[in-house]
């Protein structure tokens, strides 16, 4: 009795990957667009950047050890890579104890609370950064603009956004033509070279990332590019109807949280589909839901929400939206 095989459920794949080695390969994957971060923010970025990952361990092993009295698991990689995708969606100057609150929600509550990883429907790091976005509105919207190598400058010039400045711009009655004055080109957005947090900079740095995870075979290109596409389709759409009262597709793919979104949260394994007919559905459903706040909602961005919302619905797409089983006969015709 003391040799009990034990199945778990299915799906079951047989592979040389292990959890650490993937979310290793993540972080990885993250560490071109953290050294852009750190070129255009300075200590700001690096200081947010450790904190978060600190509090987001050492929470994980507190609750594990001393609440759910199991063998602590942060060697695995995955709450450094919560802290890490945390803090990208983070401002540079955020205080301190905002920082470690973000990490106890995203680890006591978004992952913990449901048993730990794999088990856990919303994506940790949003659910921190959601909540922070709700409690402290005014300072996770105060937005350092970029100053590379923090020389012949102060160190924290606040501004807004470039999708803020659309947004209030339009709202106002003011047409695009002259908002594009006062945003940067779109290879000053490609390369980072504006407002907002940590990982809303450099197109080019999360792109090298994609290209790695797609590399390990840690992702697939399913739901990235149904985001992309969706988002580049829709808001297309509008900017062919009315151009002076929609900004263009490409500067939606390179602002906000589109790319880290896509590439780094839309993707976690435990929070999204697990066939790619569901993946494409998952990732129509984010690009769709961001259009929407983003042009018609309160806020200017709207991918965190996005991803949330669609995270609660993949409990459902994987239940009608799932290969066929093991030897079941496949009609044709």
């Amino acid at each position: 009795m003391n040799k009990l095989l034990v199945v778990s459920p299915s799906p079951h794949v047989h592979s040389g990957e292990s959890t650490k080695r993937l979310m290793y390969n993540v972080v990885l994957a993250l560490m071109p667009a953290l050294v852009v971060s750190l070129y255009y923010f300075g200590v700001g970025a690096l200081s947010v950047t450790l904190l978060s990952i600190v509090s987001c361990l050492v929470f994980e092993f507190l609750i594990q050890k001393f609440l759910l009295k199991v063998k602590p698991t942060i060697s695995d990689g995955s709450a450094m890579v919560t802290g890490l995708i945390l803090a990208f969606n983070l401002p540079s100057n955020l205080p301190w104890w905002i920082v470690i609150i973000g990490a106890l929600v995203a680890i006591g509550v978004g992952k913990m609370s449901f048993g730990g990883l794999g088990r856990n429907p919303f994506n940790p790091a949003l659910v921190g950064r959601v909540f922070l976005l709700i409690s402290f509105p005014v300072q996770m919207t105060s937005w350092p603009l970029p100053n590379p190598l923090r020389m012949g400058g102060p160190d924290a010039v606040t501004g807004a956004t470039p999708l803020s400045v659309v947004k209030e711009g339009l709202a106002k009655g003011e047409l695009m033509s002259n908002i594009s004055d006062q945003i940067p080109s779109h290879m000053e957005l490609f390369m980072g070279a504006m407002g907002g947090s940590l990982g809303e900079v450099a197109a080019i740095a999360l792109l090298i990332g994609f290209v790695w995870l797609l590399a390990t075979r840690v992702i697939t290109w399913h739901i990235p590019v149904s985001i992309l596409t969706t988002i580049a389709v829709f808001t297309g759409i509008l900017w062919f109807i009315n151009p002076e009262a929609n900004a263009d597709p490409l500067f939606h793919l390179l602002t906000g949280g589109v790319m880290l979104g896509a590439v780094f949260m839309a993707t976690d394994y435990a929070t999204s589909p697990m066939h790619p007919k569901g993946m494409w559905v998952y990732g129509v459903g984010i690009g769709l839901i961001t259009v929407i706040i983003r042009v018609w909602g309160a806020y200017p961005e709207g991918v965190s929400f996005a991803i949330l919302i669609m995270n609660a619905f993949v409990p459902l797409i994987n239940r009608y939206i799932k290969p066929s089983r093991f030897g079941e006969e496949v009609k044709h015709g």
